[in-house]
């Protein structure tokens, strides 16, 4: 959880503290009327412009006896064994995830290689020159997903700032990934808001629904809706209800310009650039392989306090 300073904000839409603490800078969706405009920063392509796709590498599941990266397991300082384990640890987690049947909770193996490959692109946030030097060792494919993870983290580390280390956060398990992917795309069909979007918006948010606790501007709910926006474009449906919320959160994004343009309705969503580039970064990634979906649910909550980092869910 990474609390945020609220430079970007108009006063109505006040930060939401406990939930943007819970991730990677997160926000409540605030004022019922949608921005009119929003003056954006281009670096991040719109995920609905084309991409290359992802081809598929050859890869096979561990063999018995192989070890799985531990919860805690030291991230390589050195470039050439950072850039090993990534794409190691890549590999695993693509061949693990094509042998999950999508139903249930995750196995170990996908939660293990899914938290190893988070903490990897955090240290690489915060390490730019040594991720510089590891990406230029990677096959381009992978090099590409490298930098707009990284890219997509330190946009939202920009807008953190620590907690203290007594700060309580009530959290839970996410709902099944199929569950949600299912919310996400009848979102789309009825909206025309991509589901990586929205999928996204999610993730950023409350980590799939991980973190329960309301904001203490009273901001709720998996995609955090403050409550004069969920009159607003809720459809009257209960804000804690991952179905009802994703539901809303298309219609409010459609209310604000998507998907014509993206970046304006997630501008009108939360008042930050950084914020924009991030959501669009990891819907990119969706778009080129939809594995990266289910290693994003796979992602855990983390709280970055005065007294350092520590992570809060997952094995």
């Amino acid at each position: 959880m990474e609390e945020r300073h609220d430079h970007h904000r108009r006063p109505a839409r006040a930060l939401a503290a406990t939930a943007l603490a819970a991730l990677l800078g997160t926000a409540a969706c605030g004022d019922p009327a949608p921005a009119a405009s929003a003056a954006g920063r281009q670096s991040a392509p719109s995920p609905s412009a084309s991409a290359p796709q992802k081809s598929a590498p050859q890869k096979s599941t561990p063999q018995a006896g192989e070890t799985l990266p531990a919860p805690d397991q030291k991230i390589p300082g050195d470039p050439a064994r950072l850039a090993a384990a990534l794409k190691e640890t890549s590999a695993a987690l693509d061949a693990a995830i094509d042998a999950w049947p999508k139903t249930g909770k995750p196995p170990r193996d996908v939660e293990l290689l899914a938290l190893h490959q988070q903490r990897v692109y955090r240290y690489t946030a915060r390490h730019p020159e040594l991720a510089a030097r590891a990406f230029a060792r990677l096959p381009s494919g992978l090099a590409a997903e490298a930098k707009d993870n990284t890219a997509a983290i330190r946009e939202l580390l920009s807008l953190a700032h620590p907690i203290k280390p007594s700060a309580t956060f009530k959290v839970q398990p996410a709902p099944p990934a199929a569950e949600l992917l299912g919310h996400f795309k009848k979102a789309e069909r009825r909206f025309g808001v991509e589901w990586e979007v929205l999928a996204a918006v999610m993730f950023a948010e409350t980590k799939f629904g991980r973190v329960k606790s309301d904001s203490h501007v009273g901001a709720q709910g998996p995609m955090q809706f403050m409550p004069g926006t969920w009159k607003a474009y809720g459809m009257g449906g209960d804000v804690q209800d991952p179905r009802d919320a994703v539901m809303g959160a298309a219609n409010y994004l459609r209310a604000s310009g998507a998907p014509r343009d993206y970046r304006r309705a997630l501008y009108a969503y939360n008042h930050s650039r950084a914020y924009v580039n991030a959501i669009l970064l990891h819907a990119r990634q969706m778009k080129r392989d939809p594995r990266n979906y289910y290693a994003y649910y796979n992602w855990q909550v983390f709280v970055i306090t005065t007294a350092g980092e520590r992570r809060l869910t997952g094995p």
